[in-house]
């Protein structure tokens, strides 16, 4: 398998309200802050190329589907479909994609399934080719959204998911159509039922790499106690985020980040007091073995 991380629509949000309840003083030495306040965010998306001979795109970033007013509210940077310019300069085009995983439903994770806003026209569904799997538990949440998160959905994706035929829910460890080698765990902090991806490599060829998304955003997430603003429930997150950690550090299992600025990818690390963080980390992958 080779690995690719392809970079989707970049956001920049508040800075207080992606870390939760820790002071400005401390987070602002991992994010430097604008003068509104704002961190860089990316969106990136995970590509694995020759997955038992599939071509899986995780996740799809925000991509272009927000109106100017809506892509200003949320800081979105760019307004073309980044993801798919990404892709073309990989090589790939978005019919040469199998299968598109969605942790969740948010549209900064989501948005990227839609065609880029055009006056007038209708949302429009990209990916003609692949099946687009979604964690079940997590897809009762996406269609009675709780009033706390509803403004996270787009609310007309989960009809044109249905409505193409190609939809899958998943609510156990393994996809029986995309086969053994993707391996899934589920977590409620965030939101709940969110699904995580991790891709396995061959056996007896080493650790694999866990698509993290919003359960931990990035480096500074790591660390344990460190949560978003835009959590579910914080401290359950917590529990959830030691427990994967702990699992990972035993199984040399790296971390793939979605939001993380400056990094693709990190091995995990514990110092002698027992506090995670991130070592090694990546920028890029381009064409990585697995």
């Amino acid at each position: 398998m080779k690995l690719w991380s392809v970079p989707g629509n970049s956001q920049k949000l508040d800075g207080g309200a992606m870390f939760g309840n820790a002071p400005r003083t401390l987070w602002s030495q991992w994010l430097a802050p604008d003068a509104e306040n704002r961190v860089p965010l990316a969106c990136r998306c995970l590509l694995v190329q020759d997955l038992d001979g599939r071509t899986v795109l995780f996740e799809t970033g925000i991509g272009a589907f927000f109106e100017p007013k809506l892509r200003e509210r949320y800081g979105v940077q760019e307004d073309r479909h980044v993801l798919l310019d990404e892709l073309a300069t990989r090589g790939f085009s978005e019919r040469d994609i199998d299968a598109v995983v969605l942790s969740h439903l948010h549209f900064d994770h989501a948005g990227g399934l839609l065609a880029a806003w055009t006056e007038g026209a209708a949302p429009r569904l990209l990916f003609p080719r692949a099946r687009y799997l979604v964690g079940a538990a997590h897809w009762q949440r996406a269609l009675k959204p709780h009033p706390r998160d509803r403004a996270s959905f787009i609310p007309e994706l989960p009809a044109l998911l249905q409505a193409s035929g190609r939809l899958e829910l998943v609510s156990g460890t393994h996809s029986e159509w995309l086969g053994p080698r993707v391996r899934f765990h589920f977590s409620d902090g965030h939101t709940p039922g969110l699904m995580l991806a991790e891709i396995q490599p061959a056996a007896g060829a080493g650790g694999g790499v866990l698509f993290c998304a919003d359960l931990i955003p990035g480096t500074p997430w790591v660390h344990v106690p460190i949560t978003m603003g835009y959590d579910r429930y914080p401290e359950r997150l917590i529990d959830e985020k030691q427990a994967l950690l702990d699992d990972a550090l035993a199984r040399g299992v790296r971390l793939f980040f979605t939001h993380d600025s400056s990094a693709a990818m990190a091995e995990v690390a514990r110092d002698a007091r027992g506090r995670y963080a991130a070592r090694a980390p990546l920028a890029a992958l381009a064409g990585v073995s697995l």
